[in-house]
């Protein structure tokens, strides 16, 4: 959808799209426009069997479920989005309006959050809102499966694993797959099919974290780095999940889909772990933070080289690298291999 609705947005006001995940069935469409002569973002929130894209990216009508289609509308409208991380200076746009329309659909409508896009990010701004996000999460810790408060029934289930285990990944894996033998070392290539072995492993692992309320989506399409601190957008997936989880996101999804140089990973990854522990300072001990990076890191990603191989070797799908093949698992190479190294020394 090129333009919103017309009785959303009339023809003669302007609507700029915004990139977001196409394959999504919630997004019905993103734009930057004017409500009531004001800058605003309109977000078109889709119920099940309204919008397209594949069935791992279904909208689901079940409140726990991961991709349940009203969750960011019940975020904003609840206030959580805007005030749960608001202490540790995390922000969310503020809501301007909430429509539910007579198709089913829901019109978001947010204030424009105005500064640096978060794929323009430094190594400082990650390693401060990492020190933010710490400070965030030890304001909502709960014990290893304890819920994650606040209770509201919206609130994803189980993120973590309901997401990674609905990623489309058909066996046999062809982990020989000439693009995969041309830029992936053996090693690699091992380490990798490992981890996908011991997926459920690394789940169960994850369980024993402590737990506190993950916003599940942070990585630079989701952030605006603005005078006053940084702006985190897109509530969609907000539930408990274990610490470390969003933080080992932020490392790994900064360079996944080469919006930011690759270069910059060891200084990143170093710069958030510290910057996360210490927000969690004096509430988790430092040396189970870091194990809790490494471990989610790995939890969020065991799928992802059987996906890419799985495309490799012939079947579809869409994502935000828009590099040739060749070129992705190349650039892909040192984050893959940054998480083989996370996944192998976190396992208990």
């Amino acid at each position: 959808m090129t333009r919103p609705p017309a009785d959303l947005v009339p023809a003669g006001v302007p609507a700029q799209p915004l990139a977001h995940n196409p394959l999504n069935g919630v997004t019905g469409g993103i734009w930057r426009t004017r409500r009531a002569g004001r800058p605003a973002v309109l977000k078109l929130i889709a119920p099940p069997g309204a919008g397209a894209g594949p069935a791992h990216w279904a909208a689901s009508d079940d409140a726990g479920h991961w991709n349940y289609w009203r969750r960011e509308v019940e975020a904003y409208r609840s206030g959580l989005a805007t005030t749960c991380y608001a202490d540790a200076g995390l922000v969310a746009p503020d809501p301007l309006a909430i429509d539910d329309r007579p198709d089913g659909t829901v019109a978001l409508w947010l204030t424009e959050a105005v500064g640096r896009p978060g794929t323009a990010c430094t190594v400082p701004d990650l390693a401060d809102l990492a020190r933010r996000l710490g400070s965030a999460h030890a304001a909502w810790l709960a014990g290893p499966g304890e819920p994650a408060t606040p209770r509201y029934d919206w609130l994803a289930r189980d993120w973590l694993r309901d997401y990674t285990l609905s990623r489309p990944v058909t066996e046999p894996v062809p982990w020989d797959h000439p693009v995969a033998v041309a830029t992936w070392p053996v090693t690699l290539r091992d380490d990798l099919r490992r981890l996908w072995e011991q997926r459920q492993a690394v789940l169960a692992a994850t369980d024993r974290l402590p737990r506190t309320l993950c916003h599940h989506d942070l990585w630079p399409t989701n952030l605006v780095f603005a005078d006053g601190g940084p702006v985190l957008l897109d509530w969609s997936f907000v539930g408990p999940g274990p610490i470390g989880e969003d933080a080992a996101n932020l490392i790994l999804d900064t360079f996944f889909d080469g919006l930011v140089d690759v270069a910059l990973l060891a200084d990143v990854a170093d710069a958030v772990l510290d910057g996360y522990v210490d927000g969690l300072r004096g509430t988790v001990d430092p040396a189970l933070v870091a194990r809790a990076v490494r471990l989610s890191g790995a939890a969020k990603y065991f799928w992802l080289a059987p996906v890419m191989l799985n495309r490799a070797g012939g079947a579809t799908g869409q994502t935000y690298d828009r590099r040739d093949e060749a070129a992705m698992f190349a650039g892909r190479r040192p984050v893959l291999e940054l998480l083989a190294r996370w996944a192998a020394t976190s396992l208990d």
